[in-house]
């Protein structure tokens, strides 16, 4: 059994859109024009965005932020997430998933990945929006802590 954590993607125009919006795949395979595979090691971060729509309209907004975890870890089980991940952050209704958007977008703009930023900011941001909270921002000064505290855990 593999250590890498996969994660089909779909794409059917105004249907369904699975995507990742931030995260270091090792590896993609493309299975046909609206299919492909990614697959991510063993502790990376990425975010997975999921939409769907019928004729009436959206019937899904979501976004999970994991961790990927080797199959000898706990993990959740994700739709389209192959074994699963740690969940740091998972959001449903659009508004909850724009204001998720625009905060990873925050952190992007400081000139940080946001699949190198601290979980911990990720478990913040799902708990305050989880409650209709406004996060507390991501900073250069939190990131500088969150690797010095990161190497001095190695």
């Amino acid at each position: 059994m593999s250590d890498l954590t996969t994660v089909e993607l779909l794409w059917l125009k105004g249907r369904i859109e699975n995507r990742i919006r931030f995260g270091r795949p090792v590896s993609e395979k493309i299975i046909d024009r609206h299919r492909r595979v990614l697959s991510f090691a063993t502790g990376s971060i990425f975010a997975f965005v999921r939409w769907t729509s019928n004729d009436f309209g959206t019937v899904l907004s979501r976004i999970d932020i994991l961790r990927a975890a080797s199959s000898r870890q706990r993990y959740s089980t994700i739709p389209w997430v192959i074994p699963g991940g740690e969940s740091l952050l998972r959001l449903s209704g659009w508004a909850k998933v724009e204001r998720a958007l625009q905060l990873i977008d925050a952190v992007e703009a400081l000139g940080i990945n946001p699949a190198d930023a601290a979980p911990d900011y990720w478990h913040h941001v799902h708990n305050r929006l989880s409650v209709s909270e406004t996060p507390r921002t991501y900073t250069q000064a939190r990131h500088q802590a969150w690797l010095r505290r990161r190497k001095r855990e190695l």
